[in-house]
């Protein structure tokens, strides 16, 4: 009679964690489309601002986009992770104290899916602001990006640097980082490439990045989605570098960005 009324009490607490983490989920999804549609209206200032050679407001619209993307990371892990984290506690709890099969199913259901969120929250934390970049540098955070890309795809995927493990000014580790996470995106769904190399090199007080693929290339003079190739240029101005893509038609491509280092 007591373990009948136990399990009447539970059911309802688990049904109520299981929504509570449900909404939760939905909160997350619908704030990183919002964030994603705050990005898009920046991007389309960014190109506005760019054709007519507002460098200072491109500089400070440039600022404004890492200072959200900052504010997204932490208010991601100290609000929304804290709260998953605790209810993924109390689930541990109850099913310490659930005996019957029909409770522990919905209550094991309730864990994986708490679990789940909670690495979505761990990805868009480390594809928004990766700790490694703020901790270690460019070098390592680009290490870091090519062996998760790699773990998550079929491509094969190739680091090489010939410099010292130095640190740069946070406006040219961001900028580049962010750049080539844009060329990895491009490439991994637009492609078709099995193998990727990115290089980073600096000789004569000139920092490089080099991203080459196998994929289909594209004809520069035809291409339909010139936008990406428009924001690209505006990071890179914003460190006072050069980009320049070379790439035809099933030829694969290779970009290479050069900054003058002060």
């Amino acid at each position: 009679m007591q373990a009948s009324e136990s399990e009447n009490t539970l059911i309802p607490i688990l049904i109520t964690g299981t929504l509570v983490v449900i909404i939760l989920v939905v909160f997350l999804f619908l704030f990183v489309i919002i964030y994603q549609r705050r990005m898009i209206k920046n991007q389309v200032v960014l190109r506005q601002l760019h054709d007519e050679k507002q460098i200072d407001l491109l500089n400070a619209v440039f600022e404004t986009q890492e200072t959200e993307r900052k504010r997204l990371a932490e208010d991601l892990h100290d609000s929304v992770g804290q709260v998953l984290s605790a209810i993924k506690l109390n689930l541990h709890r109850l099913d310490k104290i659930i005996e019957t099969d029909a409770p522990k199913s919905l209550l094991l259901d309730t864990r994986k899916l708490t679990d789940e969120c909670i690495q979505e929250i761990r990805n868009i934390i480390h594809n928004v602001l990766p700790p490694v970049l703020t901790d270690f540098g460019l070098i390592d955070a680009l290490q870091a990006l090519c062996e998760r890309l790699e773990k998550n795809t079929d491509i094969k995927i190739a680091f090489t640097k010939e410099l010292p493990n130095d640190r740069f000014s946070p406006e040219i580790e961001v900028t580049l980082y962010r750049i080539a996470q844009e060329l990895f995106g491009n490439a991994v769904k637009h492609s078709g490439a099995t193998s990727i190399q990115l290089q980073l090199t600096r000789e004569n007080g000139t920092l490089m990045m080099s991203f080459s693929d196998n994929g289909v290339g594209f004809d520069p003079d035809n291409i339909k989605h010139g936008f990406g190739l428009k924001n690209l240029e505006s990071r890179t101005q914003f460190i006072n570098g050069k980009i320049q893509t070379y790439t035809k038609p099933h030829s694969g491509t290779l970009t290479t960005i050069k900054v003058h280092l002060s």
